[in-house]
């Protein structure tokens, strides 16, 4: 075991992963629910237990976390999502109470958790409306700078999400920063989160604003006109597939560049593992070490407490 620990610590340090690059997820939930079904080991941590989970993230090392909420009911204008008792922003005011600047809170600003139809955005006979989902998407980043979120990441892939944000936090002088889902690819890989966050009974169709994995330009375009709208970072998404381009992005621009590992990608380490497939461990650690080689300068991920503790 401490030949393991040793080997994917050496592993880790010269793929030049640090846990400042590290983000957690924590799932803040208001139902009475205490895991995710379709993500084995990941925790859904009651609103009340927040300060809770998060102190044991800040113990692991790792002081950024990323919040999404998980609403006790959902309607078909996502208001769950808006007001400052949402659950996001009362979590947001707890963690910065609890642990000031020593924890960066990340909020998720989309829709898809807390509206009927589970798509990122608003619907408009049948479709999603691009107009009227980015007035609340900017109100509901500015309800999570408001909480005191520092950065705040519109994951919606709306056209001109970034700039409308950019705008109203920089009229309102917050301070918070925009991390922007840039490069969201349509993919199968979301189901797990899906079902742990909103328990969807089918697949969604979100090709007509999310991304196709055939078209790599047209995925710098989209990072590149998010860094002209005023993104401090960018994600590209999901994260092992899309590994070239995080390294064109690196190249491209000077704007820091991060991934996020889906849950997709951990259901799949999970259940080959216990089928005894692979090596959990290894892949973890194999997984982390190649978004980081690959140039991501953070990494979002449901592995991250189980690989900060390799960094040691």
């Amino acid at each position: 075991m401490q030949a393991a620990l040793a080997q994917y610590h050496d592993a880790l340090l010269a793929a030049g992963l640090q846990k400042e690059h590290l983000i957690c997820p924590v799932f803040v939930s208001e139902r009475q629910q205490a895991s995710a079904g379709a993500m084995p080991g990941l925790p859904l941590t009651p609103a009340r237990e927040t300060v809770v989970r998060v102190q044991e993230v800040a113990d692991a090392g790792i002081s950024s976390v990323i919040i999404f909420g998980i609403p006790k009911s959902r309607d078909g204008k996502g208001s769950g999502a808006f007001g400052s008792n949402g659950i996001v922003q009362q979590a947001a005011k707890e963690i910065k109470s609890a642990f000031g600047r020593s924890v960066s809170v990340i909020t998720d600003v989309c829709l898809c958790q807390y509206n009927l139809s589970g798509h990122c955005g608003l619907l408009a006979n049948g479709r999603v409306d691009n107009d009227s989902t980015v007035k609340a998407l900017v109100e509901i980043a500015v309800s999570h700078a408001g909480a005191g979120a520092d950065v705040v990441a519109p994951s919606a892939m709306m056209d001109g999400q970034v700039r409308a944000i950019r705008g109203v936090l920089d009229a309102g002088r917050f301070s918070a920063r925009i991390l922007s889902y840039s490069a969201k690819h349509a993919s199968s890989l979301y189901t797990p989160f899906r079902s742990a966050a909103f328990q969807s009974g089918g697949a969604i169709d979100k090709s007509s604003y999310q991304l196709g994995y055939a078209n790599p330009r047209q995925a710098m375009r989209e990072m590149a006109q998010d860094i002209l709208e005023g993104a401090d970072m960018v994600m590209v998404k999901p994260a092992l597939a899309y590994l070239d381009l995080v390294k064109r992005a690196k190249e491209a621009f000077r704007t820091p560049v991060a991934v996020q590992n889906v849950s997709g990608e951990y259901a799949m380490i999970k259940a080959a593992a216990g089928r005894g497939l692979v090596d959990e461990e290894e892949w973890k650690v194999m997984s982390m070490a190649a978004m980081r080689r690959a140039g991501a300068d953070r990494i979002i991920s449901y592995f991250a407490l189980d690989v900060a503790r390799y960094l040691e």
